[in-house]
């Protein structure tokens, strides 16, 4: 039998995945938990086969919890579940130790199999979200600098702000802002920050 933790604050998402694998010879469900902690806790008891993490947590996010279980047991497995098609939550995701990753409206359609796979070893990344990772990988990584500038902008302040705030020039920061909308071909400050939104970069 797969043993399955599913982690995930929502409970109609957690309902929606016990309903999947209700009924599957191979797989059984044996913990749910709404939070990091308690995903924590859970995996101590269980040690189930795969982890289905949701992503955008409060607290806790999924990236944070996987990192926290596998400096415990470092051959945990994982699957993200996540809202977003981000191609950086992706990465971090992956980079963290997750060997899944599904998109939560790909539930009914590739669960199972992506379970399966990952319990057996392999990769599973849906093709979209591949093909986002090879695209972005390398001409247009924003900076830490130029994330936090991004943030900053999100919360409504300006350039002049933003650099008393940083200790920098107003100048700075509009050439932080200029390399930023380039590298995510943006047409202003408002579109910047909602690309760099659905890609991941900052929370919304």
């Amino acid at each position: 039998m797969i043993k399955v933790l599913t982690v995930d604050d929502h409970p109609l998402l957690r309902e929606g995945i016990a309903a999947v694998l209700e009924g599957e010879q191979d797989v059984e469900l044996v913990a749910e938990a709404a939070n990091g902690q308690e995903a924590i806790e859970l995996f101590r008891r269980h040690r189930p086969d795969v982890t289905l993490m949701d992503l955008q947590m409060p607290g806790m996010n999924g990236i944070e919890t996987i990192v926290a279980i596998r400096s415990e047991f470092p051959d945990a497995r994982f699957v993200v579940l996540t809202t977003y098609q981000g191609d950086v939550q992706a990465f971090r995701a992956l980079k963290a130790g997750a060997s899944g990753y599904l998109l939560k409206s790909m539930l009914r359609k590739d669960l199972l199999e992506t379970i399966r796979a990952v319990n057996a070893g392999k990769r599973r990344i849906p093709p979209e979200i591949a093909a986002e990772l090879a695209e972005h990988m390398t001409e247009d990584a924003l900076s830490d600098r130029e994330i936090e500038v991004l943030r900053r902008v999100a919360d409504g302040n300006s350039n002049k702000i933003i650099g008393a705030q940083l200790s920098v020039s107003e100048a700075t920061i509009k050439g932080h802002m200029k390399s930023i909308l380039s590298k995510l071909g943006a047409n202003d400050r408002t579109h910047a920050v909602t690309i760099a939104i659905k890609r991941g970069f900052i929370d919304g």
